[in-house]
């Protein structure tokens, strides 16, 4: 797989069935590897690893209806009260990020109300913080630490 721009992490594989998978420490299973999984773990490690994010806060994979039709986050962490506190869109690290990208993750966040949003194909990552009152996003050039909110 290919060279992502997040820290390194121990991982786990296995093979079966010709196909190798990656084990993903949140949804406590083995996951088939593709690149977009490969960019998923990544994140999931950096939050753990190097933002101290607690484990029992990240949700992976989990479905949300945006006005009546059924999507799929890739990550969402929770603030303590319940209420979101970042969502991010992992794509392949052969993807671009562009309008498109972003513009799904804005509509994801009108069902979540997140604080934080964050967009990565593993190479490039793009961080925002909202401002619900005036309905905007501010770049920012990481998200915050566990610690610090």
């Amino acid at each position: 797989m290919q060279d992502l721009n997040f820290p390194k992490f121990e991982y786990r594989f296995k093979s079966t069935e010709n196909k190798v998978s990656i084990f993903d420490v949140i949804r406590k299973k083995f996951i088939v590897l593709q690149p977009e999984e490969w960019v998923r773990q990544h994140c999931v490690h950096y939050m753990i690893n190097d933002k101290k994010y607690p484990k029992s806060l990240i949700n992976v994979e989990k479905e949300l209806s945006v006005n009546g039709l059924k999507k799929r986050y890739d990550i969402v962490v929770f603030n303590p009260d319940g209420s979101i506190h970042l969502i991010v869109e992992c794509k392949s690290y052969t993807a671009k990020i562009n309008q498109d990208v972003f513009d799904q993750i804005a509509r994801y966040n009108l069902a979540l109300n997140a604080n934080y949003l964050m967009v990565t194909n593993g190479i490039n990552h793009y961080y925002c913080q909202m401002d619900t009152i005036a309905k905007r996003y501010t770049f920012l050039k990481d998200i915050p630490d566990y610690t610090s909110y």
